[in-house]
């Protein structure tokens, strides 16, 4: 592996057909490059992790990969069609998911009553809690079985403002897996989580890749975490790609150790 920053790695996945693939994706917003250049492909069932000190672009690139931010230059593929220019929603709809930093979901609504309405919308109904389900049983179906892969099944009749943060994010997969998802963008799922909900955290994350087949690519600071459940790890350092590797050959690179200014990964 290279470690020159001069240029941007175009690293493959060992195996399989790509189910994601960027090339010289590039964001610049008033003249200030945010995104440079970033080329990879993500293999489907792979697992990557996104890394980089503070202000390095990974959440950037995720806004760029779901449609928050319009790309200047390059390309987003996504099992072979070209998402480049389309919506948030539309990206959505082809099986991109996306989780962010912020906790997200209804408070005043029951646990099982989020994840339903995420099923409704999957299924072709309404966003409205208040109107008819087209098919309320297939989508309650949905939910029961999301929020049993998330661990949350005996907390659905409770209303989602009384859960700790930790089960609020393990909630945002039950009603990310409701939608049934391609490939998974997890942005710091455990921000703000206890350090005594990490490990179930990271045991449902790991239950929702290998289990349930998911592409998940996921930036994180635990990065314990991270290196335990990552095939790849991709390291972004001022808006560039700096390496794409395995974590055993990432966190040995010269380069990326500089990168975090000598700290060890």
């Amino acid at each position: 592996m290279s470690t020159s920053t001069e240029a941007a790695p175009a690293a493959r996945p060992a195996a399989g057909v790509p189910v994601l693939q960027v090339a010289g994706l590039t964001c610049a917003i008033g003249g200030a490059v945010i995104v440079d250049d970033v080329s990879f492909d993500v293999a489907r069932g792979e697992f990557v992790a996104v890394i980089g000190p503070n202000g390095a672009g990974k959440t950037s690139l995720f806004n760029l990969l779901s449609g928050l931010l319009p790309a200047t230059g390059g390309s987003v593929t996504l099992d072979g069609a070209d998402i480049t220019g389309a919506a948030p929603a539309a990206r959505a709809r082809r099986g991109l998911g996306r989780t962010f930093q912020a906790s997200s979901v209804f408070a005043g609504l029951t646990v099982r009553e989020n994840v339903r309405l995420a099923a409704q919308a999957k299924l072709g109904g309404s966003l409205r809690p208040w109107q008819r389900v087209r098919d309320r049983d297939a989508a309650q179906d949905v939910a029961t079985r999301s929020l049993q892969r998330v661990g949350l099944a005996r907390r659905g009749d409770g209303l989602a403002g009384a859960l700790s943060h930790g089960d609020k994010r393990k909630l945002e997969l039950a009603i990310l897996l409701a939608t049934d998802p391609t490939v998974v963008l997890l942005d710091e799922p455990m921000a703000g989580v206890s350090i005594e909900d990490v490990a179930g955290l990271t045991e449902v994350i790991a239950g929702v890749h290998r289990e349930e087949g998911k592409t998940v690519l996921m930036v994180e600071h635990h990065m314990d975490v991270l290196l335990g459940l990552a095939d790849r790890v991709a390291v972004m350092h001022h808006g560039r790609l700096l390496a794409l590797d395995t974590p055993e050959k990432v966190t040995s690179d010269p380069a990326v150790q500089q990168a975090y200014l000598g700290e060890q990964l």
